[in-house]
């Protein structure tokens, strides 16, 4: 049984059949949001950034929602193999001061999480942000009107709105959460981010972890970021809610490819759009992206038949240790993403993949 999957668009698709996949291809690389299920790709990103994409010398932007921040923020380290490693220690070992038999609260999760983000990214800030190839891009999403401000009413019915207005169209969701995205100064996006109401702000050392912190804070399970250093004033959340598997215009690049290392082979635009089965389809803006996604058939082979998800900390509740020998089971499991990547990649192999639905 095979692991790994690739989909492609239908410019993508020409490539890969004419001339396979050469690391100097390799234009943009996003990283979606989905919490624990992209643990799975820790592996394939250790094994992408810290050999495969090391043969080349090209720019590369990275971008990143929620988890995916975080990993494209260890991804442009100087030493991604160990940063990436030891992302994903920390990510399976979160535990947050609570009482036994309740969940911890959104300030207990934002303080303690936060306190990990700045420990592990603001040392290493400048290194990031001055990595000779790569440039990376934090996807966040600042709430509007009643979700300007976090509080107790207005966060719920903020998000209740936010939901009834996205499932009238989705730039009807700008009204209530616009896309923040903080950026590396040395370059912009390389294509337009014009489908959806959008500011852009400027990454620093100063601002790093805040950014990816926002980016990962989850409405009710953690608290709201406030006032970002360099950016607009307001509340941030998780850049998923907005930009859930970075559904951009990836089509508009002049050259290259979009690789994407992802959990599954549909690019959903937002959170909110899980729902709406008719926003998952691809669409031409995607025709020159690449989907390296598990097998759903591999996946059931995984402890508990599944991804890790986020349903795993209710699940194991204060059982700590079986949650953590859980997903460290599946993140082992996960090397055959990267085993199966290194054989098919190899140059001058012509790749049959299939077409994104």
């Amino acid at each position: 049984m095979r692991a790994l999957a690739v989909h492609a668009g239908p410019r993508a698709l020409q490539h890969l059949r004419e001339r396979g996949l050469n690391a100097a291809d390799v234009r943009v690389i996003p990283a979606a949001a989905g919490g624990p299920k992209g643990l799975v790709l820790n592996p394939l990103d250790r094994f992408l950034f810290g050999q495969w994409l090391a043969s080349c010398g090209q720019t590369v932007h990275l971008l990143g929602a929620s988890i995916g921040a975080w990993r494209m923020a260890c991804a442009a380290m100087a030493d991604p193999v160990k940063a990436l490693a030891g992302m994903a220690d920390d990510y399976i070992l979160q535990d947050y001061p609570h009482a036994p038999g309740r969940a911890p609260t959104p300030r207990q999760v934002s303080e303690v999480f936060g306190q990990t983000l700045d420990q592990r990214l603001t040392p290493r800030a400048a290194e990031v942000l001055s990595n000779q190839r790569y440039r990376l891009h934090v996807f966040t999403s600042r709430g509007r009107g009643l979700l300007a401000r976090e509080g107790r009413w207005r966060t719920p019915l903020g998000y209740g709105a936010a939901m009834a207005l996205n499932l009238a169209s989705r730039r009807f969701l700008g009204r209530t959460l616009e896309r923040v995205v903080y950026s590396d100064g040395r370059e912009q996006l390389p294509f337009p981010v014009t489908d959806y109401p959008t500011r852009v702000a400027r990454l620093s050392p100063g601002n790093l972890a805040s950014a990816v912190l926002a980016s990962c804070s989850i409405p009710f399970w953690l608290e709201a970021v406030n006032d970002i250093p360099g950016g607009p004033a307001g509340a941030y959340w998780d850049g998923g809610i907005t930009d859930y598997h970075l559904h951009l215009d990836y089509a508009a690049m002049h050259d290259g490819l979009v690789l994407y290392p992802h959990f599954q082979s549909r690019v959903i635009p937002g959170w909110l759009d899980k729902v709406i089965k008719r926003r998952h389809r691809a669409t031409p803006a995607l025709s020159n992206l690449v989907v390296l996604s598990p097998r759903p058939d591999w996946v059931r082979s995984l402890p508990s038949q599944k991804l890790p998800d986020r349903e795993d900390f209710k699940r194991f509740g204060d059982d700590l240790k079986a949650r953590v020998a859980n997903w460290r089971r599946a993140v082992a499991e996960s090397e055959r993403l990267a085993d199966e990547f290194a054989e098919l990649a190899r140059p001058g192999r012509s790749i049959d993949a299939l077409p994104l639905a």
